[in-house]
């Protein structure tokens, strides 16, 4: 590349190019946008692994095997991305392979992140047919409004999500005056036994919409879900620059009819009805440092309470004290159906606060970022704190080293988890 380069320049400076026309001319195709587009990245990922023995999800996860007290666990992943644009059409994917080895044995996943064709007749007006992730809401670790996007990580908010099947359009207008634009998103979401079947009851075609509005400088959507997969939810949500450099964002959302499945320290079950509201409201920082902070409360209004989980946790115990003595599962099979879904999402409580805090290129030292994030379950006090360090200093690639603590009481959430420490390392190559 350097002897190309010096080739380059050798012949922009030459004497009789410079000198033997006196006008010049270039080539326009070879400076316009290419109707075409590849992209993404490879992943290698091994994570070690410290198991709390004594805890509630490591008797129902593992009650089977004999781990031991530490485990690894290896990852590589590749995601590609690619798109084709000719005249007013847009093709787009995003795919994602994942090959696992973990102390569950081999696994491998590919999943179609986003498929999907894009129409723009008009500069107001696009219709998409596919896969798409729609990204709504505000919040950054939480999305309780989002009711047409999967669930976020938490710990990992940017993790690309996978989309769900259907058919949208966007229509926008903008103006002159406090409302500057406003625009609409329709959305046709089908649920059979072939498509989009984890999203809800099945055999139904369900209808999300969004009204976006940039009033008086703050970005507000109302948002709606209705059809028969999922009972029918509306939602609010908000995002303010109060500076250039401080913002805050919120969310509301109202799940009427929701249905909580629950389970007593006996083993029995049944389905607790309510109309959910859950909230959500953060601040973004930056300071003159580029000193970075994120901090957002969270109101689940779908989640357990302290005693629910309390009961689920000593439903497990007495299931797996049931197995060392008779060795049978039966009630340790029924609380892992209860887990999935349900009692096992991403923070499955009522009460959270989310905090981050990170350091772009502390001390001069470039390219390096160092952070530090921690959730905490405000019902029964247990927490994870995370620090990690990023390096972005080798062109095209991102080297991260992040550990994970998670602190907590018995019959807390953190408390009871299948490990109480983990360390990993991500090498990310770009292309």
């Amino acid at each position: 590349m350097r002897l190309l380069a010096l080739f380059i320049f050798m012949i922009v400076l030459s004497p009789r190019l410079i000198f033997a026309e006196s006008e010049y001319s270039f080539d326009l195709d070879e400076i316009e946008k290419k109707a075409y587009s590849l992209g993404g990245y490879i992943e290698t990922r091994p994570v070690f692994l410290v198991f709390d023995k004594d805890s509630a999800l490591y008797k129902l996860k593992l009650y089977n095997q004999d781990e031991g007290k530490t485990s690894e666990e290896y990852n590589v992943t590749l995601q590609l991305e690619g798109s084709y644009e000719k005249g007013i059409a847009k093709l787009y994917t995003k795919i994602n392979a994942d090959l696992r080895q973990s102390y569950l044995g081999w696994s491998d996943t590919t999943s179609v992140l986003e498929g999907y064709l894009s129409l723009k007749p008009s500069s107001s007006f696009t219709i998409n047919a596919g896969k798409k992730a729609l990204k709504w809401g505000k919040g950054y670790a939480w999305t309780p409004a989002a009711f047409a996007d999967r669930t976020k990580n938490p710990d990992d908010p940017d993790l690309s999500l996978e989309g769900f099947i259907g058919l949208s359009a966007d229509y926008i207008k903008s103006y002159s005056g406090p409302l500057k634009t406003i625009s609409f998103t329709p959305v046709l979401i089908p649920v059979y036994d072939d498509v989009n079947n984890d999203f809800g009851e099945t055999d139904h075609v369900n209808f999300a919409g969004k009204l976006y509005l940039l009033l008086y400088d703050t970005d507000i959507d109302f948002i709606i879900l209705t059809g028969g997969s999922k009972t029918t939810r509306f939602g609010f949500d908000f995002s303010r620059n109060i500076t250039s450099n401080l913002e805050i964002h919120g969310e509301f959302a109202f799940i009427n009819n929701f249905g909580k499945k629950i389970v007593n320290n006996t083993g029995n079950t049944f389905v607790n009805k309510h109309d959910a509201k859950s909230g959500l409201f953060g601040v973004r920082y930056l300071t003159e440092s580029d000193t970075t902070f994120i901090v957002e409360y969270y109101h689940n209004g779908t989640g357990f309470t302290d005693g629910e989980m309390e009961d689920y946790f000593s439903f497990i115990n007495t299931a797996y004290e049931v197995y060392t003595s008779s060795g049978n599962d039966n009630d340790l099979q029924k609380a892992l159906n209860l887990t999935e879904g349900n009692y096992g999402k991403m923070n499955p409580m009522r009460n959270y606060l989310y905090a981050r805090v990170s350091q772009k290129e502390p001390f001069d030292i470039l390219y390096f970022t160092p952070a530090i994030t921690g959730i905490l379950n405000i019902n029964d006090g247990s927490f994870s704190i995370s620090p990690e360090i990023m390096y972005t200093g080798i062109t095209n690639l991102e080297l991260r080293f992040k550990t994970g603590f998670l602190i907590g009481q018995s019959n807390s959430e953190y408390g009871e988890k299948l490990n109480n420490c983990r360390a990993e390392f991500r090498m990310r190559y770009y292309f």
